[in-house]
């Protein structure tokens, strides 16, 4: 058998030079690279709903529940201020405040809750009158409760 002639030249270990020029052309790369990324600029929007909308709903407590009174004359309350009389068939008053109520509830992610409260001897016309107001003012969420004043 023969053996493998021994060259002259002995191991020469890691070589560190191609190993600089790999870094360096690495670091080349990323340093051309970086100054092709765009900077990301803050997008200028305006959210739906005009703005005195929106100072309108914040400037506006949110009760948690809204209690309606009716007494036996047919005076209608909002959490016990007056805010219709008697003979005030069209609860414009009324209407309004519901309407804004609902409006920021709205906005703002709540659900509004409206008790009604009538004595046993209120005319079944008077409460109808208010429903009509609370479902044209497009609130839902309605409760009653009847009140029986004994002296």
């Amino acid at each position: 058998m023969k053996r493998a002639p021994e060259s002259n030249h002995p191991d020469l270990g890691f070589q560190i030079a191609p190993m600089l020029d790999v870094v360096f052309v690495i670091l080349l790369y990323f340093m051309v690279m970086s100054s092709s990324v765009k900077m990301e600029y803050e997008i200028k929007t305006t959210l739906p709903g005009s703005a005195e909308t929106a100072t309108a709903a914040a400037d506006a407590e949110m009760p948690e529940e809204v209690t309606i009174g009716i007494n036996e004359a047919g005076e209608v309350s909002i959490n016990d201020e007056p805010i219709a009389t008697p003979s005030d068939k069209r609860l414009d008053n009324l209407y309004a405040e519901m309407k804004k109520l609902g409006d920021a509830a709205t906005q703002s992610g709540l659900k509004i809750i409206v008790t009604v409260e009538a004595e046993s001897t209120v005319k079944y016309e008077r409460i109808m009158n208010v429903l009509d107001i609370l479902a044209k003012a497009k609130v839902s969420n309605v409760t009653f409760s009847a009140s029986d004043e004994e002296e």
